[in-house]
């Protein structure tokens, strides 16, 4: 049974995630009944499931299969299938040992912010809007102290029996054109709600509303209680897997 790997894209405003749920729309759902009507029954692994609502600009998913596969051809053929909200970027055979899941060494996310009065349409989907002023420079600072490897429990959703613990490897803020600021984070892996967990306090810093060294402080609480909730899902895309 030959292994490949699947590279694909997807804007997540019309799933409620990645992964199969019952009668509700999934990445995970539409991408499998595509393939197949091509090569038969299969089933995806994923390198880290996105939440309802969230996007990813390089995804990567795992598959078997008896089926002889001209990849270019699937390619395309799933493509024409998945457009417009999903687009699959490559198609290969890999090593019998690849697991998209397990195989990862780190992940990375960017959580963009329309800092502006005005809204902008075309952003809409996938920038979050936010009105009050921002100082780049006291979510920066804060961000820092997050580096290394931590227990994020005031940051996670919690899951029975799940650790906590993660080593984060990047917190860089960017401020870009037309009042946007991007958060690009990575590490080894992130538990549910991580980031935007991280972006709702960063956002509470930026604006004044608490001290650069709120950061801190809710890290060392290891208390859900003690976090700011979460930030909108749309505005997280999942940038990158490591390899």
């Amino acid at each position: 049974m030959a292994n490949y790997r699947l590279d694909l894209a997807y804007v997540g405003t019309d799933f409620h995630g990645y992964a199969t749920q019952p009668k509700v729309r999934t990445v995970q759902d539409d991408l499998e009944a595509a393939l197949q009507r091509v090569i038969g029954p299969v089933e995806t692994v994923v390198a880290g499931r996105t939440d309802k609502g969230v996007h990813a600009a390089a995804q990567v998913v795992s598959f078997r299969t008896d089926y002889e596969i001209d990849c270019p051809r699937l390619a395309r053929s799933l493509n024409t299938q998945l457009r417009p909200s999903v687009a699959v970027l490559a198609l290969a055979a890999v090593p019998d040992d690849f697991h998209a899941r397990f195989s990862a060494t780190g992940r990375a996310y960017r959580y963009r912010v329309l800092n502006r009065e005005a809204p902008d349409p075309f952003l809409a989907a996938t920038t979050y809007h936010y009105r009050t002023p921002l100082a780049l420079g006291a979510m920066q600072e804060a961000g820092q102290m997050l580096l290394g490897v931590h227990d994020f429990a005031s940051f996670c959703r919690a899951a029975r029996g799940r650790r906590t613990e993660r080593d984060l490897r990047v917190v860089e803020w960017e401020e870009h054109p037309n009042g946007v600021k991007e958060l690009y984070i990575a590490a080894s892996s992130f538990c549910h709600q991580m980031v935007r967990s991280i972006v709702a306090v960063s956002l509470d810093i930026g604006c004044g509303k608490l001290a650069p060294g709120a950061m801190a402080e809710v890290l060392e609480a290891r208390d859900r209680a003690a976090g700011r909730g979460a930030a909108p899902a749309h505005g997280l895309t999942l940038a990158g897997v490591e390899y």
